[in-house]
């Protein structure tokens, strides 16, 4: 071919060079060189450790990479929440009392009357709470001793408002061995309320209206009449002669004007602050006549928030292996 044919072939190439656009021109120089690298690097024989781990892979853009796998949920057989059922229609309001579906009466008959008022004819363990030989009403509205069962032991029926106490609201209780009846609205017992209870140990009465004692059983170890209105004249003569096993005879807050003589020998802790106490005699706790006489078991009297002034009575507590407590100026 003629150098000018020559010349014109290459005129064409140049010009087809220079049409490709550059960024195709630069596409083609990075493959080159991503070609290059790869051939160059022999994977076979590279050892990857931890120390050139960075050289290989740049995590320099990466963010902190997390393992999950623990925070997976699992789901086992047996473990995924039963269907929910269809629901159900609930019964009405005014079927049901308390949780407790209404009772309708059978046909023919009248409307089932209402429940009668608590304390009054029910047996105690409908009204109360009965565990073992003991019975509970405290705090229960009573406003006189329930029907108890024979087998009764214990009864505490405080802070209620019962008002009297019959001779019959303990008949043929044998075993009753305590009552305690505080914090009532008691103004008078009858004379036998208590003296056929054989078992009975400790009467408690205090915070009531009482303004006498009935007669009490000769088997009563503590006696507890404290904050009521009891006068001297509402104990009988010699009220606590005959009770040889007396230990305890608390009758402070009340309105006594003297101490109830004689007591019983057996007798640990007599209360009668808080009185109108003015006067006693040399005999009221020792045997004047009987110098070797000593009440080793009264260790526990009180006579203080009274208007008597034992100083005057120096004779009166030899035999006693404490003084009273009171004042004695």
């Amino acid at each position: 071919m003629c150098p000018l044919g020559w010349l014109g072939v290459a005129s064409l190439c140049l010009g087809t060079l220079w049409a490709v656009p550059a960024k195709e021109r630069r596409k083609a120089d990075k493959a080159k060189a991503d070609l290059s690298l790869y051939e160059n690097l022999d994977l076979d024989h590279y050892d990857l450790t931890l120390d050139n781990y960075g050289e290989i892979l740049d995590l320099s853009n990466y963010e902190e990479l997390y393992d999950y796998g623990d925070l997976v949920p699992k789901i086992e057989v047996g473990t995924l929440a039963p269907r929910p059922k269809e629901p159900q229609i609930l019964p009405e309001l005014s079927e049901t009392t308390a949780g407790t579906p209404k009772v309708q009466p059978p046909s023919g008959v009248g409307p089932v009357p209402p429940a009668p008022i608590p304390g009054q004819e029910l047996p105690s363990c409908q009204l109360c709470l009965c565990l073992g030989t003991s019975v509970y009403c405290d705090d229960a509205g009573l406003e006189r001793i329930p029907a108890l069962p024979a087998d009764t032991a214990y009864l505490y029926a405080r802070f209620n408002r019962i008002g009297a106490i019959r001779a019959t609201d303990f008949t043929g209780l044998e075993k009753l061995k305590r009552i305690d009846l505080s914090s009532n609205s008691i103004s008078w017992a009858d004379a036998d309320a208590f003296r056929r209870l054989p078992s009975l140990q400790e009467l408690l009465l205090p915070q009531n209206l009482l303004t006498a004692l009935p007669e009490l059983p000769r088997s009563l170890v503590r006696l507890d009449a404290r904050l009521n209105r009891l006068g001297s004249a509402g104990l009988r003569p010699e009220a606590f002669r005959d009770l040889k096993q007396l230990q305890f005879l608390h009758l402070s807050d009340n309105q006594l004007d003297f101490i109830p003589v004689p007591l019983p020998e057996s007798l640990r802790s007599l209360h009668l602050q808080n009185n109108k106490i003015q006067t006693m005699h040399e005999d009221t706790f020792c045997d004047s006549q009987d110098q070797g006489h000593i009440r080793r078991a009264l260790e526990d009297i009180r006579l203080d928030g009274n208007p008597i002034n034992l100083s005057l009575f120096p004779n009166a507590f030899f035999c006693l292996p404490r003084l009273p407590t009171g004042r004695f100026s």
